[in-house]
């Protein structure tokens, strides 16, 4: 892949939409010309066109023809208009928030990329109260969830379900899922918005909800942008803690760690109601690199050790938040949950920080690896949703005779349970057909010539996963042909095709996830 992101010659099949009065003397068709009211939205200056050719994934690389900045919903509606009835042929159009997609799914070649961050030149977050809905925040699509998370703690509330990474736009987690360490309780940040305003791909502002227009509305959450971009949510609050006990332990053995994560997230009796806030889990392995950070100096090379004695070593991440008033027995809570859990004994760790530091602890990490020249180079992902009765198999197939056995640096690998019953089978996302299931994220990052070796790896161990029927489900999906998308979709491929052809009937909208133009 090439560092240089230079404009290629040729890319001129529409430079009209920049140039329209200097070109309207050669151009033989007027339909070409964009509307008067967002023609000066419109950019095909190098910069502009460079900086949306590829995303943080910076594996895949396709050119816009132009790069579309709207001032409100009403000019994104207008450009999907003039995309449909231009006679030439509609152009593929693509939202971009802040461009976390790792496999070009955020792109448009040869299209116009939609830039969102144009949109919040006001402020977009009004928290209100409801008698039927309690407290929300009406959220722009493009907001990022840590100005969320900032403007609703004002108001002493917060959103109920995150993602890791808060530097993300609402409307990017929203068109996918948005997990972390809550979604075992509270289900991913799709389940968790009460209405939605969506241009379609017709160009149509439609605002809708469980009662309005149900069908587009469990469409688009989850539905990977392909009937409408979100340009504005309502989001559930409740109120927000002042701080979290953050523990982490350490496990040699795989049985007794998904036993015990799987304890965590029960959701019947008290485990439900006084359990922990937040659980997660991640590897230590063998051949690094470690990240021992999080732990004190003093007891890094124990941990080391233990990780070289065992090749992986397994931990569980929970999280307790506490106010004022439970102050004085979160720490009693913390001893009570963790006691019955079979972890290496006395290696149990933990710290005490504000709510919003933990929330924004990758941010602490991304700046430290920008200083590195580490953040913006290849990420060659890949992310699971793994069935509960196979995660054992999982783990001996891939993390200890794959990733361990052929010293696959590790980078940041991830493995926690999650409860089907806390998704709504009715919107998009597609999760496996089991109670609890696995999130198994393995974040690898390579220099840009190196990336291939570690999509090997990924193609290995989805090989593994078909030869030993381990039914898994692609998070944050790319496939190459639309017979793989049907496979994912499984039965609900029918009625997502369906819903394509009366919201995107033209196929517009989000053609970088290649699901209705697929390579092959």
């Amino acid at each position: 892949m090439a560092k240089n992101f230079a404009v290629p010659k040729y890319l001129t099949t529409m430079t009209f939409f920049i140039g329209f009065v200097m070109l309207s003397t050669t151009c033989t068709s007027l339909v070409l010309f964009p509307p008067k009211d967002i023609a000066g939205m419109l950019r095909n200056d190098t910069e502009s066109i460079n900086s949306t050719s590829t995303d943080y994934g910076h594996i895949v690389q396709e050119f816009p023809a132009a790069v579309f900045n709207p001032t409100s919903p009403n000019d994104i509606a207008s450009l999907i208009l003039f995309s449909n009835n231009n006679s030439y042929a509609p152009f593929g159009v693509a939202a971009r928030g802040q461009g976390h997609s790792v496999r070009g799914q955020d792109l448009a070649p040869d299209g116009v990329v939609i830039n969102m961050t144009a949109l919040s030149n006001g402020s977009r977050i009004v928290v209100s109260e409801s008698p039927s809905l309690g407290s929300y925040a009406d959220v722009g699509g493009e907001q990022l969830w840590i100005d969320v998370l900032h403007a609703t703690l004002d108001h002493g509330l917060t959103p109920v379900s995150w993602t890791d990474y808060l530097y993300l736009s609402v409307g990017g987690t929203l068109s996918n899922a948005g997990i972390s360490g809550q979604t075992f309780r509270f289900g991913p940040q799709i389940s968790n918005v009460y209405e939605l305003d969506v241009v379609t791909g017709k160009g149509d502002f439609i605002t809708c909800s469980s009662t309005k227009k149900p069908k587009l509305f469990y469409a688009v959450l989850g539905g990977l942008g392909q009937f409408g971009i979100i340009t504005r949510a309502r989001i559930a609050l409740q109120p927000a803690p002042n701080r979290a006990k953050w523990v982490r332990l350490l496990y040699s053995n795989f049985s007794a760690f998904s036993s015990d994560q799987e304890l965590l997230i029960s959701t019947s009796g008290k485990m439900e109601r006084d359990g922990f806030d937040y659980v997660e889990g991640l590897l230590l392995m063998q051949q690094g690199p470690l990240d021992l950070s999080f732990y004190p100096v003093a007891d890094q090379p124990r941990i080391a050790s233990l990780v070289n004695q065992y090749g992986i070593v397994y931990t569980i991440e929970v999280i307790k938040y506490y106010d004022d008033s439970t102050r004085d027995t979160v720490d009693k809570v913390v001893e009570k949950l963790t006691k019955r859990l079979s972890f290496v004994p006395g290696f149990m760790f933990e710290q005490d920080v504000s709510y919003e530091e933990f929330l924004d602890r990758v941010r602490i990490e991304e700046k430290i690896l920008q200083s590195l020249g580490l953040w913006d180079i290849a990420h060659p992902w890949m992310n699971l949703f793994v069935p509960k009765s196979r995660i054992s198999d999982f783990d001996s197939g891939v993390f200890k005779d794959i990733l361990l056995k052929q010293k696959v640096p590790a980078a940041l690998i991830l493995i926690y349970p999650m409860n089907r019953n806390k998704w709504d089978g009715r919107m998009s996302a597609v999760i496996p057909d089991e109670d609890v299931f696995y999130v198994v994220g393995l974040l690898h990052s390579s220099g840009f010539n190196e990336w291939p070796a570690f999509d090997e790896v990924n193609t290995q161990l989805l090989q593994f996963c078909h030869d030993a029927g381990i039914m898994v489900k692609q998070y944050l999906p790319h496939y190459q042909t639309q017979e793989d998308w049907k496979n994912h979709f499984g039965s609900n491929w029918q009625s997502f095709q369906e819903m394509k052809t009366k919201s995107d009937p033209n196929k517009i909208l989000a053609p970088g996830q290649r699901i209705f133009n697929s390579l092959l």
